[in-house]
């Protein structure tokens, strides 16, 4: 019987790595360099020709644990997705993650290809691999920086980049069959492709729809079992949706964004739960291809793989975003934009593990090249975003994170009295007046106030102030006169958070 390993310094090693990454963001954010460039070199530097002489190179235990955390970045994703930002954007999304992958992938492959004197097939695989993009990754690089993107933009490339991910998988995976399966052709994967997508998305929203519904009723006796509901659910969207022959990806994006726009118990808890578990999953898969990568072997490739980056941020990025948008009126400068913010994250990671695992012949060419990629486009696209959208002129002040109140804040579900928050516009009715003065309605009470980023105990003489962040206990009935008492009779009213 095999000598079973202690697993005493694997936790260690694991949890000194992470809690290093973590560190590494902090230092990030005053270096202006992307957090997920600093995970790399720390798994680098911890691999075995690097100060840690860590030896990994199990391509299936990275390809199964890559899996396991792309379903949860995905949840994560479309959780924070809000239908009605991206709603206005839904056409040009669905083109980008659609066709604009598909056109990444055709024309980076090919050059890929030629470039590494890879077979046309083993080309566009490659192609695949690298066609999705991680807005997460942007989006953190701008809020270093104190920078945000203005009017369809951002909305915009956050659908694209929750979204494209299912089509990259799905190509990945066709172009895998065709390299290993000679019985295989392109004709057959059309109709895998559509039962795929709507199995996805129908197992999706019909799973996501039901937890809503149980976790108002279940009425847990623990609040720590809620979390442990959506993690398996999450389990149970993308293995029941694999079983029956659908992408689970698009099942569990399609579940946490129908989940996201619903109201249900310690909703803002759990998204802030899988906000961190979409965390652990990018740093982990950022240190394995630290891990995974011997740079003793990088030589070899690294003056093609630097051409097939170079190609990708230049030629296939802005080729198949111009594409995909042409029927659209998107002005120009938010066009050029989308097309530099291509950042790759922690899905080709993921899915250069596939070619590995399969014993693809050429699956070492694409993992080392796959590598290159990734630093490019997070060293250089990363650490320019911000410069880009300031030469373009639609970068915009970043708009203050609401408070995070010590109680929480839960909306009502099924009309008892519940949290709710709410902002006082400066041109409120009760600006400048006493709390015991403004009549708030029978049943509702003013909780706590949020000023200047600090808490208020409000008492019968506390003054409201325009701006103030007011947390309100009310149910459903009443909420709606509260508003018109604190925000006024008018059409621009602030929804509640």
């Amino acid at each position: 019987m095999a000598d079973v390993p202690d697993p005493e310094p694997l936790l260690a090693a694991a949890a000194a790595l992470i809690l290093v990454g973590v560190l590494a963001s902090k230092v990030s954010a005053k270096l202006g360099v992307p957090a997920l460039l600093l995970f790399l070199a720390i798994g680098m530097l911890a691999g075995s020709d690097g100060l840690g002489g860590i030896h990994f190179d199990d391509f299936h235990t990275a390809q199964s644990a890559g899996i396991v955390a792309l379903a949860f970045i995905l949840f994560a994703g479309g959780l924070s997705t809000s239908w009605a930002d991206v709603r206005p954007v839904l056409g040009p999304g669905v083109a980008l993650a659609t066709v604009g992958v598909v056109v990444t992938a055709l024309v980076a492959g090919g050059i890929a290809a030629w470039a590494l004197d890879l077979s046309p097939t083993s080309g566009f695989l490659l192609g695949a691999i690298i066609s999705s993009t991680d807005a997460a990754a942007v989006f953190s690089v701008l809020r270093s920086r104190n920078v945000s993107l203005r009017g369809e933009v951002r909305p915009l490339l956050e659908l694209e980049s929750a979204s494209n991910d299912p089509m990259a998988v799905f190509l990945t995976v066709g172009f895998l069959e065709l390299l290993t399966d000679p019985d295989a052709s392109v004709v057959s994967l059309l109709p895998l492709f559509v039962q795929q997508m709507a199995i996805g998305a129908a197992v999706g929203y019909l799973l996501a729809r039901g937890t809503v519904t149980a976790i108002n009723r279940l009425r847990l006796e623990y609040e720590g079992l809620y979390p442990v509901v959506t993690l398996a659910v999450v389990m149970l969207t993308y293995g029941s949706t694999a079983l029956l022959g659908g992408s689970g990806f698009l099942a569990v994006y399609v579940a946490g964004m129908a989940m996201g726009n619903r109201e249900f118990l310690h909703k803002k808890s759990l998204m802030r739960f899988h906000d961190a578990i979409a965390w652990l999953a990018q740093i982990s898969m950022f240190l394995v291809l630290g891990l995974l990568v011997f740079p003793s072997q990088l030589p070899a490739v690294a003056g093609r793989a630097l051409l097939v980056a170079a190609a990708l941020v230049l030629v296939a990025r802005p080729l198949a975003v111009f594409l995909a948008l042409a029927p659209t009126r998107l002005a120009m400068r938010a066009r050029a934009m989308v097309s530099w913010v291509g950042l790759r994250g922690a899905v080709p990671i993921i899915l250069a593990t596939f070619p590995l695992a399969a014993g693809v012949d050429e699956a070492e060419t694409i993992f080392d090249t796959v590598f290159f990629i990734i630093l490019t486009s997070v060293l250089v696209q990363g650490t320019t975003i911000p410069l880009m959208a300031r030469w373009l002129g639609i970068d915009a002040p970043l708009r203050a994170r609401p408070p995070s109140y010590p109680l929480e804040a839960v909306s009502s579900t099924d009309g008892e009295t519940s949290l709710h928050e709410l902002t006082i516009p400066p041109e409120s009715p009760v600006t400048g007046r006493q709390l015991v003065d403004i009549g708030l309605p029978a049943g509702a009470l003013l909780v706590l106030i949020s000023r200047d980023g600090e808490f208020v105990v409000p008492q019968g003489g506390t003054v409201i102030r325009g701006g103030d962040q007011a947390l309100i206990l009310a149910d459903a009935d009443t909420l709606p006169q509260v508003r018109t008492v604190l925000e006024g009779p008018g059409p621009e009213r602030l929804p509640p958070c």
